[in-house]
């Protein structure tokens, strides 16, 4: 259900840890690879999180001491060198276009959960996604080649090269989640609704180009990602599902520099962040009828000026879109009539892709808004069956397009009365094969290929009170062009009603009455 805004008392608040359990694990790792690391210019969170440290201690960081251990360093700690301030929450908020700090991942949490609230989407369960810049991952790689050169040998490195570290976004993702669930009252997991964050810097895009013209040891190659961390260094499968990612990918393009020298890409200035949520796309399929004989499948301008008074696109699409509150929509259908062609009978199937909408449709839903469509006061359109569909869906629309068959009603006008024997003539024609050029009409859109179309069966009716006006009803092959076959198109269409019948024939009117396709019939 949608979620309201409502208070979170503290108790959802994550309890922090006291300094001297911080201290302690700190006093646990080896004391000269730590001081090493600090000096570095990376912050705590890195630092454990490079030993494989996670859970309630990284809580209880201080963001305001570069080195919990030393009384003598700032108080006011500079931007990690590793992170580039986004594991100490310093960031510069593209919403506020200002820098700011955030205490802890709680307040950090809070402003994401304020944005969703704003956006007033309807969801049960929520799924993370952290996106970093290239330069993190560059330092990262440079820090742990270094260390490695420099400490693979001793036995706690060995250890900890066996365990492993945990990623940055991963570091971030484990600080997020629990407080974002509890302030947005669900789960998270695997889901179509979708928070993401976004880090960009704008020095990202000169590192690497900068250590490639500076020296000769940094070479770009397809690596595995044991150059920065062992195999089983992130996430399990089972891990990546609680907290909503798929399993980070086992190979990645970094940059592979010689482990003797430090190559580190400092920064003045935190990241970039941007945060947004989205929902992937509802599908609804149907069928569509047209009654207007002005008006197209899809919006239609030619030299800014529209042509017809309206489009099945936009009559259908509008109404979906804004009654399920998304961004935008796009319209499929399983072939196309022309502006002045009417689609009747059981009608065209169609399927409407509506993008992030912010409502979650149910089947009593999607009957309101057939509904509403067909209640329309001008009846240019009307939909059939309406309903949610997946996959499925989309493969038994695409199966049908190639295989299906069309059935026509045109009304016909002839240059000469029209005998008995022409009616018995014409509707005694089974599987007749046709040969057509691409018309005249659409050259200019179409390739001029010749194609062989068949008419399975034609059949004539009579016009009350004339001899030259007759309704043509027949059943084609998909792709056949109808108003060509009538007339022949200059010869372009062979045979023809008009060669068949030895006059000259104009089609008049046409009418689609029937698609022969399995899909959204019921």
């Amino acid at each position: 259900m949608e979620q309201e805004e409502e208070k979170v008392s503290n108790a959802f608040i994550p309890s922090s840890l006291s300094s001297s359990d911080l201290e302690q694990v700190l006093h646990s790792l080896p004391s000269n690879a730590l001081n090493h690391l600090f000096s570095l210019g990376v912050c705590v969170r890195c630092v454990l999180r490079l030993f494989g440290i996670k859970g309630p201690i990284c809580a209880s960081v201080d963001n305001g001491s570069e080195n919990p251990l030393d009384s003598t360093t700032s108080n006011e700690a500079k931007l990690c060198n590793i992170c580039l301030g986004i594991l100490q929450f310093r960031f510069y908020d593209e919403r506020e276009k200002r820098v700011l700090q955030k205490d802890t991942a709680y307040d950090v949490a809070l402003l994401i959960a304020d944005m969703v609230k704003q956006e007033r989407y309807q969801f049960d369960t929520f799924s993370l996604e952290v996106s970093i810049p290239p330069l993190i991952l560059q330092n990262e790689t440079s820090v742990w080649s270094y260390m490695q050169k420099k400490y693979g040998s001793e036995p706690w490195f060995q250890e900890k090269l066996h365990t492993g570290c945990i990623s940055i976004k991963d570091a971030l993702k484990f600080s997020l989640i629990n407080p974002l669930e509890n302030l947005l009252g669900c789960k998270s997991s695997l889901c179509p609704f979708r928070i993401r964050l976004t880090y960009t810097h704008t020095k990202a895009s000169e590192g690497v180009a900068k250590c490639s013209e500076n020296d000769g040891s940094c070479k770009r190659r397809k690596t595995g990602m044991s150059l920065l961390f062992p195999s089983n260094s992130f996430s399990t499968p089972s891990e990546s599902n609680l907290i909503g990612e798929r399993p980070l990918s086992s190979s990645v393009e970094i940059e592979s520099f010689d482990s003797s020298k430090l190559f580190l890409k400092s920064a003045s200035e935190p990241c970039h962040f941007s945060y947004n949520c989205s929902r992937t796309p509802f599908y609804f399929g149907g069928r569509y009828l047209k009654y207007s004989r002005n008006v197209s499948q899809t919006r239609w301008i030619i030299d800014d000026e529209r042509m017809g008074e309206a489009s099945v696109e936009e009559i259908i699409g509008t109404k979906v879109l804004q009654a399920c509150r998304g961004d935008n929509y796009k319209f499929h259908a399983a072939g196309r009539e022309d502006i002045d062609v009417r689609m009747l009978g059981p009608g065209r199937p169609f399927i409407l892709e509506v993008q992030n909408t912010r409502l979650v449709p149910t089947e009593q839903f999607v009957n309101n808004i057939e509904k509403m469509i067909n209640e329309v006061e001008n009846k240019l359109v009307r939909v059939k069956n309406l309903k949610l569909v997946g996959s499925d869906g989309w493969n038994l629309m695409r199966e049908g397009e190639a295989e299906k068959q069309k059935q026509y009603a045109a009304l016909v006008w002839t240059s000469r009365p029209l005998k008995d024997e022409d009616f018995q003539q014409v509707s005694s024609l089974k599987d007749l094969k046709v040969v057509q050029r691409t018309p005249i009409r659409v050259l200019h859109r179409r390739s001029p290929l010749e194609r062989e179309k068949i008419i399975h069966w034609m059949k004539m009716e009579t016009v009350a009170g004339s001899s030259q006006y007759f309704l043509l009803h027949l059943c084609t092959q998909a792709g056949t062009y109808i108003k060509e076959f009538v007339h022949g198109d200059l010869g372009r269409t062979h045979p023809s009603i008009g060669s068949i019948l030895g006059c000259t024939a104009e089609i008049l009117q046409l009418d689609v009455t029937d698609i022969k396709m399995e899909c959204f019939l019921t």
